[in-house]
């Protein structure tokens, strides 16, 4: 199968990219790196499908240069990826020479190969020293994040061409810390509430630290899902409008406006820091691009008597892909819509992720994905929409490069678009990395 459309049908400078996140490929076995909060959220039975962790991952550790090769070779233009805090500080705060010498060859890799780096410094991977003091709840993490950035982009930051702060802050703190989905694993509307500020305030201060060094082309990256009432009723509207504005009005808006959504604010206020209004000038400091990554839909429904978020997600119609989650591209296009009329205007805008799980068949030889190929081509077509009505979007990344370990559904669900053997380590590029190699073929 092939896409309908080819690099030709964007602008000039567009760019496409392939995403990874370093504990989910690289190996935490492999070199000295530390404990972080994902390794002992793995290791509590029922935390993770078949209690897997990230110990082997893809062993792009020692892999790297060839999955650099895939990445050059399927016609790309940019490799995000992520560092590891753990790798580079295993304490939390003392920097290790063999961590940042990884990155240091893995940046030189990726440049000898043509690519553009783009960096993401947290990916998930809050050290265990750090997360035994609080982790995000905690204060403090605003400087030991500033610390971690000092260290990475002092070292590589030479080369890279742009570097976000953070990935998803709705699943660093509620998904983490209200629903308890991911780690540390807390369901604690507090440890919520202020995880949900601090991660805006890390964002800030390793910002503070990147203009200071001279740094440039920084952003962060938000997740969005298109958030819809399950029915006509009133109080389903209202349902999907308070998970609209936990998961995409708070971090939106703070960025974009320094404050927060006053109906998700009014139930938060009795949790959030003392002073916090304090930080809201910093945190909604200049960027110079916001990362969106959108995967689906959700649709919402009131739950009579339940406490405040008095909503929850229900099965919608639609396609569904191996996760579960609706394929849903027009709601890629309302966003990218969307964030240009309210929250940024004309600042640029990059799709960092967008992706599917799907059941693979093959462990070796050619893996054929036509529903992940008809994904993409939808979600691209959205893109080129949405540039066509007004959004100033700059360029896609597919998630993912390989097939990796998927946080709490452990090494079941592949988004690959190169299928790995995990016993051997074999790669194998799928129909879909064929499309794109073909797609993005320079004439």
């Amino acid at each position: 199968m092939a896409f309908n459309f080819t690099r030709a049908d964007f602008p000039s400078d567009f760019q496409f990219g392939a995403a990874t996140a370093a504990y989910q490929i690289e190996g935490t076995s492999f070199g000295r790196v530390g404990s972080s909060h994902w390794d002992t959220f793995a290791a509590v039975p029922g935390n993770v499908v078949n209690a897997e962790d990230g110990r082997v991952a893809c062993d792009h550790y020692h892999r790297w240069g060839a999955d650099l090769d895939l990445v050059r070779d399927g016609n790309f233009d940019v490799y995000r990826f992520s560092t590891m805090w753990p790798r580079v500080m295993p304490d939390g705060r003392t920097v290790s020479a063999e961590g940042l010498d990884f990155y240091d060859r893995l940046a030189d890799g990726i440049v000898a190969r043509g690519l553009s780096p783009s960096l993401t410094l947290y990916h998930w991977d809050m050290p265990s020293a750090l997360a035994d003091k609080g982790g995000w709840t905690n204060s403090d993490v605003g400087k030991w994040f500033a610390d971690y950035t000092q260290a990475v982009i002092g070292r590589i930051g030479d080369r890279m061409d742009a570097v976000a702060t953070i990935n998803e802050p709705w699943c660093v703190a509620w998904l983490s810390h209200f629903l308890g989905g991911h780690a540390p694993g807390l369901r604690d509307v507090r440890a919520a509430a202020r995880a949900m500020h601090h991660v805006l305030v890390a964002h800030a201060r390793s910002m503070e630290v990147m203009r200071a060094a001279g740094q440039k082309n920084l952003g962060i990256v938000l997740n969005f899902e298109h958030s819809q009432a399950a029915s006509d009723a009133p109080e389903d509207a209202v349902a999907a409008r308070v998970y609209d504005g936990i998961y995409n009005r708070w971090f939106a808006g703070a960025l974009a406006h320094g404050a927060y959504p006053e109906d998700i604010l009014s139930a938060l206020t009795p949790h959030m820091p003392e002073g916090f209004e304090d930080d809201m000038a910093a945190i909604s400091g200049p960027i110079d691009w916001l990362g969106v990554n959108y995967y689906t839909r959700s649709l919402h429904q009131n739950v009579p008597g339940m406490a405040w978020p008095s909503e929850r997600a229900v099965p919608g119609e639609l396609p569904k892909t191996a996760q579960d989650w609706e394929i849903y591209p027009e709601g890629l296009y309302g966003v990218l819509m969307r964030l240009q009329r309210d929250f940024t205007g004309d600042l640029p805008i990059y799709v960092t992720e967008n992706g599917m799980a799907g059941g693979d068949p093959g462990d070796r030889g050619a893996v054929d994905d036509p529903a992940r190929v008809a994904y993409f081509d939808a979600h691209v077509g959205a893109v080129r929409r949405a540039i066509a009505d007004g959004a100033p979007v700059k360029g896609y990344f597919a998630w993912s490069l390989l097939d990796n370990y998927e946080w709490a559904f452990g090494y079941d669900k592949r988004f690959g678009i190169v299928h790995v053997d995990y016993e051997t380590q074999a790669r194998t590029p799928k129909g879909s990395y064929r499309a794109f190699q073909k797609a993005l073929a320079r004439s």
